[in-house]
């Protein structure tokens, strides 16, 4: 599967749940705490090379994702994408570990989906620690049409994962980084893993 995304940085959740609503997108399921865990080698090895090892939940359910390196001749962010939902993720963490795999990062975010009637493409209402998001997946023709509906422009599109915006974030407040996570919410990771 090929996953093409962009992200749009919002000040105000209310206001783009209004807006989403106001151009037809319904909400579907009900908004999410998901925890992210990213999976690694020791030497970090899928970080350096842009790849992706994921151990999602959001509820019950659990999804284990592995995301290529993103194409760079792009504004949007395409990568290939391989991802199986289970009810046993713990399980699946332990069987990553013990193939030498580590925990390497933990983001956590509540995420809404939002859905047009009739269209593919869909948007992701995300609010995280570092601030909140729209993230539109769909074709290329299907995000620049809605973006600009939505009131966006090119310029506005964010390419850059969780990841680099958290560690970006950390670096403008002089923070240590450690796990993106909200204060009340316990991490499933140490703090400096």
């Amino acid at each position: 599967m090929q996953e093409i995304e962009i992200k749009l940085p919002v000040e105000n959740v209310r206001a783009a749940r209004r807006l989403l609503h106001r151009f037809g997108f319904e909400p579907c399921p009900p908004r999410l705490f998901e925890r992210n865990v990213l999976y690694d080698t020791p030497d970090l090895s899928l970080r350096r090379s842009s790849q992706l090892l994921r151990l999602r939940s959001k509820g019950k359910q659990w999804w284990l994702t592995y995301k290529a390196r993103p194409q760079t001749q792009s504004r949007h962010k395409v990568r290939h994408e391989i991802e199986s939902e289970t009810t046993q993720g713990p399980e699946l963490g332990t069987i990553l570990e013990r193939l030498g795999f580590r925990p390497s990062f933990e983001y956590q975010k509540y995420r809404t989906e939002f859905r047009r009637r009739g269209q593919r493409g869909h948007v992701l209402l995300d609010e995280t620690p570092v601030g909140n998001f729209l993230e539109l997946e769909g074709s290329p023709p299907w995000i620049d049409r809605t973006a600009r509906q939505l009131g966006f422009r090119p310029e506005d599109y964010v390419v850059a994962s969780y990841g680099e915006l958290y560690l970006a974030w950390c670096r403008e407040r002089g923070i240590q980084p450690s796990h993106m996570a909200f204060p009340k919410k316990k991490s499933l990771l140490p703090v400096n893993s």
